[in-house]
């Protein structure tokens, strides 16, 4: 066991590390905490991190290139299907279908018609 100094929420402890079956034990006023390494939990964060990023690209339509927006074929509230389209957004004299990538429920429309636009700009949030 090994008696180390350390610090937490801005005051000191002193503690007692142990390995034991490949776990850290920290021993603190008593009281004994299971720790696990930044190696062991790193995966269990990079998983997480990737689902939310997920979950973001799937509620969140962006623009894919700059344009302006020349039709808006959805309100607030209006359910849509898998690959309905949404927005018709103009850029480099083509018209660009801005579809659903899922059924969902438009939550909020982020741009007006004839709105300029920049690729990544928010055009519609879902839920």
């Amino acid at each position: 066991m090994q008696d180390i100094i350390v610090k937490i929420n801005g005051k000191e402890h002193k503690v007692q590390v142990e390995e034991e079956d490949g776990k850290i034990k920290v021993h603190c006023e008593g009281e004994v905490y299971d720790v696990e390494t930044r190696e062991d939990i790193e995966p269990v964060i990079e998983e997480q991190t990737a689902k939310k990023e997920e979950k973001h690209e799937k509620t969140t339509i962006t623009a894919p290139l700059p344009g302006t927006i020349s039709e808006i074929k959805v309100k607030k509230g209006d359910k849509v299907k898998a690959k309905q389209s949404l927005i018709k957004l103009i850029a480099m004299k083509m018209e660009n279908e801005i579809t659903a990538p899922m059924d969902a429920t438009i939550k909020e429309i982020k741009v007006k018609k004839n709105a300029n636009v920049n690729k990544g700009d928010i055009l519609i949030l879902l839920e």
